[in-house]
């Protein structure tokens, strides 16, 4: 995360908005919840929840601990835990409680971690945890024609909602692709640091975009999350 944002040149004047998933699979889980507490008290940060997040969540407020939760990198967020005092958990569930489902900017663009079923858009759909879990969204533009208009009576509806719709979720390295993807008016920005892949900042202006080193060279002792 330091690497990506310097290497970005991020300035306390920008707003940043991360897509969910910073807890997940590697050995600095908490620490990172720690710095990104921090770095919001300096800039204007929008924080959105991811399915890991939702995890971690119900792990603090809970106890929750779903095997399928640490086969996938839970047990590392766990074990970073390790001395914290529960006042600090207790703010860290703060940081979690207060994530958003998505974000809509004052350009019409959605910033949602995984995407949304209904043609009415997120605000309607009826399972929220669709906002974490749904594949349909990125899978539907994967699959599209290219040649297909916006105005074409076979364009997805739920596309049309947005001018862009940014998510992470689904890693670009199931397509074999190491750096964000568009499909018609979506980009992926997960470019796989849970797994062997880097962590990836864009500017949603400019499209221009900056990457860290991968995942796997940071932490060489660490195998991550498993693909």
């Amino acid at each position: 995360m330091k690497q990506v944002l310097e290497r970005a040149n991020v300035r306390e004047n920008d707003t940043l908005i991360f897509l969910g998933d910073y807890v997940d699979g590697w050995s600095e889980s908490s620490q990172i919840i720690q710095f990104l507490i921090k770095l919001s008290q300096k800039q204007e940060c929008i924080f959105i929840k991811g399915n890991h997040d939702a995890w971690t969540e119900d792990w603090i407020s809970l106890g929750n601990t779903p095997e399928v939760w640490l086969n996938n990198g839970g047990k590392s967020t766990v074990d970073s835990y390790y001395g914290y005092s529960l006042e600090d958990r207790e703010k860290h569930l703060e940081f979690f409680q207060e994530m958003h489902n998505y974000y809509v900017d004052e350009e019409n663009r959605l910033f949602i971690h995984a995407g949304y079923s209904s043609m009415h858009g997120p605000e309607k759909e009826v399972y929220s945890s669709n906002y974490r879990w749904d594949r349909t969204l990125w899978e539907t533009a994967v699959a599209m024609d290219r040649k297909l208009e916006k105005n074409s009576e076979l364009y997805p509806k739920r596309f049309l909602l947005y001018n862009e719709i940014f998510i992470g979720h689904t890693p670009t390295l199931h397509l074999g692709i190491k750096e964000p993807i568009n499909k018609a008016n979506i980009w992926n920005l997960d470019t796989g640091a849970a797994f062997t892949g880097a962590l990836t900042i864009m500017d949603v202006d400019t499209k221009e975009f900056w990457q860290s080193d991968p995942l796997p060279s940071l932490y060489p002792d660490e195998k991550g999350r498993n693909n």
